[in-house]
């Protein structure tokens, strides 16, 4: 065998990778993409990358973008031509708009075969247009260069380059179209592999927070501890929807929605800070995009969020020295204890279990009976698996109807959450948790990566329930909440204005799917759960790595 342009030039780009911080490929298989994929696996064979096969390059591209979220450093997703390309479009729109770095590494013909009706061909140098820091149209290995490619690809997915679309400080997804001609691969080429670190983004200049206005701090989808900190150090109530990551500490406000609907308070706020990217209620985007109320916003994703039209859009925050308005903190919580939820089972009453009375005995043996085979609902489900889950694991929420339920009941946790909210579609949410797992279970680090998600989304993404025997298992546990169908549109105004009959076909899109049969034709283990003990059992003793858990829940 001999070696050839197109495998010289795949080892090198990807050892560059590596060079800059690349630690993980998640590859699709296809002809055109041979060279990088060959050049994956020996790089993988040698320790210097993680490889992650996956058939549907849906998945692939969410497996990836899970790996970005938990790590922060891109994953490379490799793909061949044609259609295998679209497919990636789902999880690098997701990655754009929330602002998670991703390496988008598509095989192409050459271009002599480019609009001729050459088989698998299309015109995917730009496809990702609109949703990219960067786009590279590489030369045909022999006639140009990949060097430096990955220097700044890498520079743009992590926001530290000028190329980065104009978004310094901001990571996102970069398409790097590499097209190449026959021999498709050869012998590959030794190199020395060095593995290095990729590149952080320089601190944003901090916006001064000055003490003062009647301010909350509301934290949206990754907004992370910081949002905590800021709230501390303003002495400012905290708004935290369950998909931040900052629903912890003293100034969460519990029911917020309620309270921010209250005259007395959401009525006097004055200014709003703003982390992450608020997508949950209602309440609080008629908040943001109020006449009169000041809102700060830090840069997140692809798009500055301005529902106002006047939203100062900063990089970072910091709260200026001072007193802090403790009447104003203090109103907040304590209306805030007042909504709080209490979903804890009672106490067990001893004296009466042990009573000589036969009465008082019977009655505290049958509420013990009732609470063991109290049946679930959506609240008592969340509940149990927000009680279940701790700092080294990992929570990932599915769009659906159960993320609403967790933003409502569910009390304050320091626990890493994830969830899939830029574009808030249900595309790709096993796909993303199973890259969370990958990397946050790197080199044997402990914990388990918990998935809660409707019936349709998990329907919405079966596929990515198949891994490759010869790979590693993760630790990951789907808990579906199966109600037959999507009844999150009971609470949009389609419910109120369409006939039951289509309501039910076009939008609930009932099913009778055995998740049972699912689970064990892809190697999972399955339980199904009706009662809060057996679920707090099958979240704490976990069978195996790979567990389907089904909560059927009334429609």
């Amino acid at each position: 065998m001999t070696s050839s342009p197109a495998s010289d030039a795949a080892a090198s780009l990807l050892a560059d990778l590596v060079v800059h911080g690349v630690r993980d490929v998640v590859l699709s298989p296809g002809s055109r993409s041979q060279a990088l994929a060959l050049a994956a696996v020996r790089l993988a064979d040698e320790g210097a990358l993680r490889v992650h096969v996956r058939i549907d390059e849906r998945v692939a591209g969410f497996t990836a973008l899970g790996i970005g979220r938990e790590t922060g450093v891109p994953a490379a997703v490799i793909c061949t031509s044609g259609t295998a390309v679209a497919n990636l479009l789902p999880a690098a729109m997701e990655a754009f708009h929330s602002g998670v770095p991703l390496l988008l590494l598509t095989a192409d013909r050459p271009p002599e075969l480019r609009g001729v009706g050459a088989n698998q061909a299309t015109r995917q140098e730009r496809f990702f247009d609109r949703w990219v820091r960067d786009q590279i149209d590489a030369p045909v290995p022999g006639d140009g260069e990949w060097s430096g490619l990955a220097a700044r690809a890498i520079e743009a997915a992590m926001g530290v380059s000028d190329a980065a679309a104009g978004l310094p400080g901001v990571a996102g997804p970069v398409h790097l179209n590499l097209p190449s001609r026959e021999p498709l691969s050869g012998l590959p080429p030794a190199l020395a592999i060095v593995s290095g670190d990729a590149p952080r983004a320089v601190a944003a200049e901090s916006f001064v927070l000055e003490l003062g206005p009647r301010t909350v701090v509301v934290a949206g989808a990754d907004a992370g501890a910081a949002a905590e900190g800021i709230a501390h150090a303003g002495g400012w109530p905290l708004i935290a929807e369950i998909v931040s990551g900052s629903r912890f500490g003293r100034q969460v406000v519990h029911g917020y929605r309620a309270l921010l609907r209250r005259d007395d308070l959401g009525g006097r706020i004055e200014r709003v800070v703003v982390l992450g990217h608020p997508t949950l209620s209602r309440e609080v985007a008629a908040l943001l995009s109020r006449e009169g109320v000041d809102v700060v916003a830090v840069r997140r994703g692809g798009e500055e969020l301005n529902l106002n039209g006047r939203t100062l859009g900063v990089g970072a925050v910091v709260v200026a020295a001072g007193d802090v308005d403790r009447t104003w903190l203090g109103e907040w919580l304590a209306a805030s204890a007042a909504e709080a939820v209490d979903l804890s089972e009672h106490a067990p009453d001893p004296d009466a279990l042990a009573s000589k009375d036969f009465a008082a005995r019977r009655d505290a043996v049958k509420a013990e009976l009732d609470a063991v085979r109290r049946p679930l609902d959506r609240e008592l489900l969340v509940d149990a698996v927000w009680r279940a889950t701790w700092p080294h694991d990992r929570l990932m929420f599915g769009s659906s109807r159960l993320v609403r339920v967790a933003d409502a009941v569910l009390g304050g946790k320091k626990v890493p959450v994830h969830a899939n909210r830029g574009l808030a579609g249900i595309d790709g949410t096993i796909a993303t948790a199973t890259g969370i797992a990958l990397a946050s279970q790197a080199a044997g680090a402990p914990g388990i990566t918990r998935v809660l998600l409707g019936d349709l989304a998990f329907l919405h993404d079966v596929g990515a329930l198949l891994l490759p025997p010869d790979e590693i298992e993760p630790r990951v546990q789907v808990i579906v909440g199966n109600d037959g169908g999507g009844t999150i549109f009971d609470s949009l105004e389609v419910a109120a204005s369409a006939r039951p009959a289509d309501l039910d076909r076009a939008f609930y899109t009932p099913h009778t799917v055995r998740l049972e049969h699912l689970a064990r034709a892809y190697g999972w283990e399955y339980q199904r759960v009706t009662t809060r003990t057996a679920l707090d059992q099958a979240l704490t003793s976990p069978r195996g790595g790979r567990q389907i858990i089904e909560v059927p829940l009334p429609r």
